[in-house]
């Protein structure tokens, strides 16, 4: 089963998915927001396009874990999304991803117009790849 990632922003939307086995991460693209009915427009055709099973959205909570305005506009976002949606989603804890994105761009001598571009794509990949070793870890910890 495949997981498409979202990293929600006010302006962009980064799309990521998994592979078939939920081993790796790649990024997709880019959503411009404009609306919510053709924000999710885009990512049911991705989710549908790739045959996402679930959706994973990074949750921006604040350093010291609690929810602020920022991340209460991602659950409320999710919350409409799962009824659109057809398939689970759920949050995950996205602290700190943008800016391991934006110092991965950094080392590989990105510009700063290109770190733009696609920054909350990457940012996307870092949440599903974390996303990716939960689950992971806790079928494995199933097993035992």
């Amino acid at each position: 089963m495949r997981i498409l990632s979202l990293d929600v922003g006010e302006k962009k939307i980064g799309v990521a998915v998994s592979d078939a086995l939920g081993i790796t991460a790649q990024g997709l693209g880019v959503i411009e927001r404009q609306n919510r009915r053709r924000d999710f427009s885009r990512i049911l055709r991705y989710a549908e396009e790739y045959e996402a099973g679930e959706i994973v959205v990074g949750l921006p909570r604040n350093m010291d874990g609690t929810i602020g305005p920022q991340a209460q506009g991602v659950l409320d976002f999710c919350k409409k999304l799962a009824h659109v949606a057809g398939v689970p989603v759920v949050t995950w804890d996205e602290r700190l991803t943008t800016v391991a994105a934006n110092r991965t761009l950094l080392e590989a001598d990105l510009r700063r117009s290109k770190r733009k571009k696609v920054i909350d794509k990457l940012a996307a990949v870092f949440i599903l790849e974390g996303y990716l070793r939960y689950k992971k870890k806790q079928e494995e910890e199933g097993l035992k």
